[in-house]
């Protein structure tokens, strides 16, 4: 048999002239007047942005600087200084062009952004080496800041940095599990200054005074053997000196408890801490160099949410206690996120109104506000700057109302969860238990204490598709979804069940070009949250341990049981199948085990099983995979070799009869696309027509990101199309 030619989708130039639909990695300065991340297009490749923030400390001083040729700074002007007039002043992303032949930025670039408006990079260049340069916005020269060779690298700004003095700190670990520390300046003629080196591994980073002498990290030590036992590893907090290189410790608060420093302000002395010496983690505070205690107050300790500080409001007045100050901390909780403050004299925590939506975990508070990434499904990210007072003491916002489903015209069976309600809608957060509270959807005007800036509208004029949270049944318990089709989505002309990768990862409630392009060509998108997903709690993440493609397999035959068996009765087609790297995968395992249930199935980045997986894939993704538990070989014992809980995709493939779309990027590093050269070569041998029964598509250049990569908008169009219509045009 001929094999037909693959499709390749060629690679596209990059393009500046269409606004970021996607950013990751935000940092911001010290100083507060300016923020930096990665963003993309969608179909121009990865690029840096620098934010001119405005309203902070420094930019209410008016201070310019000349930098590479040209002004940046002196943002001060109407609003500077105060809150009420820092929500005045919008926050500008100005991207980074890439220069003819320049290096383009891959998701494993690293931003810093300094306090002048530029950009430090590191990129891995190699293996084993990293390239550090220094980006001017508005200009496409770089400088280079030096070269580390070093497998893994990380980068932190410095707390306060001098003029011509060190901009961040690198700290790189090599095979031998030892700690390597540089100091790196931006100034285009210093190297990086190795200035310490010690042995273990270590991470975080907590800066404990201005100066930037004295970093605190997260120090994991070994397992020891003590007595007729072996303690397992722990989590320490160590203080590193930079001035002479020592490291001594810091945080030990019982001998086999795990403490990390997550929090401090140098200027009062107050410090947050996680640990699990209480008997559970917990958050606690205390005074550095204080002789209270440490304490872990209740407010603190949630069991559903995860909280995290992500900035401590600066001090009002001289001398402030830091009792005092407040800090604002994000809690997360399956799709979404929520802001709430805390003040330790309090002794409560207080919601902040916030849309819903996804929080970016950092922020940046000043005079002009608490600056942070923000996301929804229906607003690109962009940096929210909140006004926490004007918030909490505005007159009470009428929450959305929350739908009613409307499907009730026929019974509803199977799916071992049983289902006497097929869903359930989660109340809008001003109606939500824990740290949510209420706003209005969009709301971007300073007068209401919130704005969202850089957030991009659609190219069209028209508006984004937005969609919520819903509980759908799994197989053994009900499951999260973000859905996209408003109150009728199961009864939608054409629906597609999303199974996100990972495994350890989740659909959050934030915007995804890929989803919003199936909601503008009319596809409902169920994208549901099955076990293994993160953000739910360790046993529900850790429901995959050794058991890939088993209890997420069950819990999405469950869920095409029973909506397939709804649409059905009502005489609609059945749901489709979307899914990206260990989506795709189990995507392939659900549409072979229940094939009438499935009306077509497209899959990116596929793998076949983990075995499969555990002998192509790069050292890095290895580890991940046995790490994870994916190097089981079969369901079980008490299923056969084609039953429902097969983990080998070659196994239970000649059992899909959906049309199928197959797309990979011919540079994946992450998944060989080897895996689906075998696929394809798999359906071919059963006698499957390609072009008529399944379509394999090639994109070339593209890496595993393939959808956030060059071309992405083809691809994205490509499989709407696909899934509305089930012909791969």
């Amino acid at each position: 048999m001929t094999a037909s030619p693959l499709t390749l989708v060629g690679a596209f130039p990059h393009t500046r002239a269409a606004p970021a639909l996607r950013r990751l990695g935000f940092t911001f300065s010290a100083n507060g007047a300016y923020a930096a991340c990665l963003a993309t297009s969608g179909d121009g490749g990865w690029y840096p942005e620098s934010w001119r923030l405005g309203g902070s400390e420094a930019a209410a001083q008016g201070g310019e600087q000349l930098v590479g040729g040209l002004i940046v700074g002196g943002l001060g002007g109407a609003g500077a200084g105060g809150p009420a007039g820092g929500m005045d002043v919008v926050a500008m992303p100005v991207p980074l062009p890439q220069a003819a032949g320049g290096v383009p930025e891959s998701l494993r670039s690293q931003l810093v952004s300094l306090s002048d408006g530029r950009v430090l990079i590191c990129r891995q260049a190699a293996a084993d080496r990293h390239e550090l340069v220094v980006r001017t916005p508005a200009s496409v020269r770089e400088s280079s800041a030096g070269t580390l060779r070093v497998p893994t690298l990380r980068l932190m700004a410095m707390p306060a940095p001098e003029p011509g003095g060190p901009v961040a700190v690198a700290l790189g670990m090599d095979g031998r599990q030892v700690s390597a520390v540089w100091l790196v300046s931006a100034d285009g003629a210093t190297q990086p200054q190795q200035v310490a080196e010690f042995a273990g591994v270590s991470g975080g980073g907590v800066w404990l005074d201005r100066g930037g002498r004295l970093l605190a990290l997260d120090h994991l030590l070994p397992a020891r053997t003590e007595g007729f036992g072996t303690s397992g590893p722990m989590v320490k907090t160590v203080v590193l000196d930079l001035a002479t290189g020592t490291v001594s410790p810091f945080l030990e608060l019982a001998p086999h408890s795990n403490d990390r420093l997550i929090a401090a302000d140098p200027g009062s002395g107050l410090i947050l801490v996680r640990s699990d010496a209480p008997g559970e983690d917990r958050i606690g505070w205390g005074v550095l160099g204080g002789a209270e205690p440490l304490r872990f107050p209740d407010c603190l300790h949630r069991t559903r949410e995860f909280l995290r500080p992500v900035a401590i409001e600066p001090a009002r007045e001289p001398g402030t206690a830091p009792a005092d100050l407040r800090v604002a901390l994000q809690g997360d909780w399956g799709a979404g996120s929520s802001l709430a403050l805390w003040q330790p004299s309090s002794g409560q925590l207080d919601p902040v109104p916030v849309p819903p939506g996804r929080l970016g975990g950092v922020g940046h508070w000043s005079a002009a506000g608490l600056r942070m990434p923000y996301s929804a499904p229906d607003h690109p990210a962009g940096v929210a700057t909140i006004d926490v007072d004007r918030l909490r003491e505005g007159p009470p916002e009428s929450p959305d109302p929350v739908p009613t489903m409307p499907l009730r015209l026929a019974p509803l069976q199977g799916g071992a969860a049983g289902m006497g309600s097929v869903i359930r809608i989660h109340p809008a957060p001003g109606n939500a238990q824990g740290l949510h509270g209420s706003a209005p959807r969009g709301s971007r005007g300073g007068s209401s204490g919130w704005r969202l800036d850089g957030s991009a509208p659609p190219s069209d004029g028209g508006r984004w598709h937005g969609a919520r949270t819903v509980e759908l049944p799994g197989a053994a318990g009900p499951m999260e979804a973000v859905v996209y089709g408003g109150d009728a989505w199961l009864t939608a002309q054409h629906l597609v069940v999303a199974l996100h990768g990972g495994p350890a990862d989740a659909w959050r409630l934030e915007f995804d070009p890929a989803l919003q392009r199936m909601a503008a060509e009319g596809l409902a998108v169920v994208a549901v949250n099955q076990r293994g997903s993160t953000g739910y709690g360790v046993e529900y993440a850790q429901a995959l341990q050794n058991a890939w493609g088993g209890p997420d397999l069950e819990d999405v035959l469950a869920l095409l049981e029973s909506v397939s068996s709804q649409r059905s009765a009502l005489g609609l087609e059945q749901p489709s199948l979307f899914g990206v790297s260990y989506g795709a995968f189990l995507a392939l395992l659900a549409a072979s085990s229940a094939p009438e249930q499935v009306a077509r199935c497209a899959v990116v980045a596929p793998f076949l099983s983990g075995p499969r997986l555990l002998a192509e894939a790069g050292p890095a993704v290895r580890a991940l995979t046995l790490r994870l538990g994916g190097a089981q070989p079969d369901g079980g014992a008490d299923q056969g070799p084609d039953g429902p809980g097969a983990r080998d995709v070659l196994r239970v493939c000649h059992r899909l009869t959906a049309p199928l779309l197959v797309v990979h990027g011919d540079q994946d590093a992450v998944v060989p696309v080897s895996q689906s050269r075998t696929l394809r070569q798999e359906l071919l041998r059963m006698g499957r027509s390609e072009g008529a029964d399944f379509r394999y598509v090639e994109a070339a250049g593209a890496g595993h990101e393939v959808l956030a990569e060059d071309g992405a908008p083809v691809l994205h169009e490509l499989l709407a199309g696909f899934l509305r219509t089930g012909r791969p045009a």
